[in-house]
């Protein structure tokens, strides 16, 4: 007697992608502290890590423009609430300005990691990944 095989999943079966199944998640920013790396404090607790490629979106009703769509690897996680980013903002950078009641409010968002691992393109085996926008799934 032969094996029976289910069919495929019905897509039905699957969860649907919720943004709280990934982390980190993007976090809004209460203040900046420039320098020669910037200090990237958040209203909530973050989940960021070492290593991890982050943007900043800076709306232009909170000072420090500048910082606008630049990315930067975090450094060092200082606290729950804050992280050290490896981009510099000791010159030419306005000065932030906090404004929790904003319209638009000013973020700080994964987009990738230098993680290091063996993937399988199909063809070559790669030792090392960099996938901007990686991020893991916890569902």
């Amino acid at each position: 007697m032969g094996s029976i095989f289910p069919g495929p999943t019905p897509p039905y079966t699957n969860p649907a992608i919720e943004p709280q199944f990934y982390s980190p998640r993007q976090r809004f920013i209460s203040n900046l502290t420039l320098g020669t790396t910037t200090i990237v404090t958040t209203s909530q607790d973050q989940e960021f890590v070492v290593s991890q490629l982050v943007r900043l979106l800076i709306p232009s009703t909170s000072g420090s423009i500048e910082l606008n769509q630049v990315q930067g690897y975090v450094i060092n996680v200082i606290s729950p609430r804050e992280v050290e980013v490896q981009i510099n903002s000791s010159l030419g950078v306005s000065v932030f300005i906090s404004n929790p009641t904003a319209r638009q409010q000013p973020q700080i968002i994964p987009i990738g990691d230098i993680s290091s691992g063996i993937i399988y393109s199909g063809v070559n085996v790669m030792t090392s990944t960099n996938i901007p926008g990686s991020f893991i799934n916890i569902s």
